[in-house]
């Protein structure tokens, strides 16, 4: 199959079978051509457009190590530290074009660490799950999926393992197992684009004890399978998308591209063995888990940084705008923010290019600069953040409705008094500062703000792996052996 088209992707989702997905306490017959659910949807079928575009096929695109043929990255397991620069400067592009999470990151991070786990573990139990995952990826790019990483369970009560929780579904978990395969329950949370995807790539969320075996489960299941319902993550200003006034797109700062989030709850779901990765073998969930959360922390020196470009071009904008850009404390702000935004993407192309070569013949990411970045992402956005909202004014949160723009008696004293810059038209002004609320304050800022704090894991996550991988006690022996002193 060729690379699919932004349109061919969204007429695949159309021919899933029937979901079931709630949204504000309704079922959704339609997703695909909802208002509030469209517009993440646009987000995803970009990568696809992206792809089949000459500008950025090279970017976009890479060879199959399993069929030779072209595929589209977001599906591919990489094959050198270039790849996984490539993959970086491919997630900022993206980011710089829609302005918001563009949700297929998960899975190609999940389908890379999947990839090398499953090597392992055969190696040690002689099972067949590579041979089985190897078949899963060769459909994934040949149907050109989009696949959602399932990795985070609800958790529930933090301070007891899986198996000790009350609700035994709190985290997803094996409930019967048969000749051709096994059925789980549970739920998966913050589900990037679940909605949006061709299917699962389920996996444990955290280093599982013998205790949890029937939690220790990674599988794949299509999107449309019997017994999965999706509710729909509720967000900023979400309900801007229903206004249907011939101004109101202004008011959703971002009109077209939008994120996605959902809670999935699995009931009962059947998974057939091929598409069963692993079931029990506990020891290899801190591979799998940190293998996944270093290339997710990867992730993010790109695509938060492509919308990190954007702040700051909303910033000089807004400044132009507001007849104040050549102000010395303006450009200083702008540079400071252009530091920040720089730093985080030399973190996310450092720990590419210090990756390694796995056993299974993919490459991983340096893990310890992979955290570092990571740990980096959940500050430096909400200052570059804090400087956009200092340049912009206080306008950008009281700004009338656009509907006032649509109403010749209003319009007229809009334009008179919210005019900016001698040239600048007033409802460009507006639009402007409506594009900044979203990125600090709305849709995009949960893809931008909230999803660098929380996505990928907590910070306190990365802080753990990082002193875990610091070689502390080596840094150590060098301080002492400079000092002569000798143990």
């Amino acid at each position: 199959m060729a690379l699919m088209t932004g349109n061919d992707y969204r007429e695949s989702l159309r021919k899933r079978k029937p979901i079931t997905v709630f949204l504000y306490g309704e079922r959704v017959d339609n997703p695909v051509d909802h208002p509030i659910i469209k517009a993440s949807i646009n987000s995803v079928a970009l990568t696809y457009d992206l792809a089949n575009d000459p500008q950025y096929r090279d970017l976009m695109t890479a060879k199959s190590i399993l069929t030779g043929n072209t595929i589209n990255r977001f599906c591919h397991l990489h094959q050198s530290t270039e790849d996984l620069q490539t993959k970086v400067k491919m997630l900022r592009l993206i980011g710089q074009k829609c302005g918001t999470c563009f949700q297929r990151c998960v899975g190609m991070d999940a389908l890379n660490s999947v990839f090398l786990t499953t090597h392992e573990i055969d190696k040690k139990h002689g099972t067949n799950y590579h041979e089985r995952f190897i078949e899963y990826v060769k459909l994934a790019e040949g149907k050109d999926w989009t696949i959602d990483g399932a990795m985070t369970d609800p958790k529930g009560d933090r301070s007891k393992r899986p198996s000790e929780q009350v609700d035994p579904d709190i985290y997803v978990h094996v409930v019967q197992r048969r000749e051709d395969g096994v059925v789980i329950r549970g739920a998966k949370a913050h589900q990037t684009g679940a909605i949006n995807s061709h299917g699962h790539l389920i996996m444990p969320t955290l280093n599982m004890r013998e205790d949890d075996h029937d939690y220790a489960i990674c599988c794949a299941v299509p999107a449309d399978a019997h017994g999965i319902t999706y509710y729909y993550g509720r967000q900023s200003s979400d309900q801007r998308r229903l206004d249907v006034s011939p101004e109101g797109d202004i008011d959703c700062g971002n009109p077209v591209y939008g994120g996605q989030e959902c809670l999935v709850v699995y009931d009962n779901v059947f998974v057939p063995n091929e598409r069963i990765f692993m079931d029990g073998e506990t020891t290899f969930t801190p591979r799998l888990v940190e293998s996944f959360a270093a290339y997710h922390r990867q992730s993010y020196g790109g695509c938060k940084v492509g919308v990190g470009d954007i702040l700051i071009g909303a910033a000089a904008t807004i400044a132009q705008y507001n007849g104040v850009l050549q102000a010395s404390h303006i450009r200083d702000k702008i540079t400071e923010m252009t530091h920040l935004n720089e730093t985080l993407y030399a973190c996310g192309m450092a720990c590419s290019a210090c990756g390694t070569q796995t056993p299974a013949g993919n490459y991983l990411v340096d893990i310890l600069l992979a955290n570092v970045c990571k740990q980096n992402v959940t500050r430096f956005p909400f200052e570059i953040a804090r400087l956009l909202q200092d340049i912009a004014g206080g306008l950008f949160v009281t700004c009338p409705s656009a509907r006032e723009l649509h109403n010749p008696q209003t319009r007229t004293i809009i334009e008179k008094y919210l005019a900016g810059a001698e040239g600048v038209e007033t409802v460009n002004r507006i639009k402007m500062l409506r594009l900044i609320e979203n990125l600090t304050l709305g849709r995009a800022a949960v893809g931008y703000l909230t999803e660098s704090m929380h996505g990928a894991g907590s910070p306190q996550a990365q802080r753990i792996m990082i002193h875990r991988l610091a070689g502390i006690e080596e840094k150590q022996k060098l301080a002492k052996a400079l000092a002569q002193i000798e143990d």
